[in-house]
C-alpha cells in the first residue's frame, strides 16, 4: 500500500492511499480535509487515477483529475495540481 500526504499551502490537507499491480494504480483513495462539490465528484477521481501508469508524470495525473470533474464541480482548498504532487509524494 502506497500512502502519501500534501498539506496545500493557504490551503487544507490532501491524502491518497492505493495500490500498485502491473505498473498501474490500484484501489485509489483520495481524501483530507478538503472540500468538494458535488460529493459524488470523488469518485470520479479515484476512477480516474485507477489504472493510470505509475511512471505518469505530474501533468498527466493532473489532466485526469481536470478530465475527471463534471463542469459544475467545485474544489475548495485543493486543486488538480495538489492531487498530483500527493500522488507523487505516494510514489517516491
Amino acid at each position: 500500500m502506497k500512502h502519501g500526504e500534501y498539506k496545500v499551502p493557504g490551503g487544507k490537507l490532501v491524502v491518497i492511499d492505493f495500490e500498485v499491480h502491473d505498473n498501474q494504480l490500484a484501489k485509489v483513495q483520495l481524501s483530507g480535509d478538503f472540500f468538494l462539490e458535488p460529493p459524488e465528484a470523488l469518485d470520479r477521481i479515484n476512477h480516474a487515477l485507477t489504472g493510470l501508469a505509475a511512471t505518469s508524470d505530474a501533468a498527466t495525473i493532473e489532466a485526469a483529475v481536470e478530465q475527471s470533474l463534471p463542469a459544475e464541480a467545485q474544489l475548495f482548498g485543493f486543486d488538480a495540481a495538489a492531487v498530483a504532487v500527493v500522488v507523487g509524494r505516494a510514489l517516491a
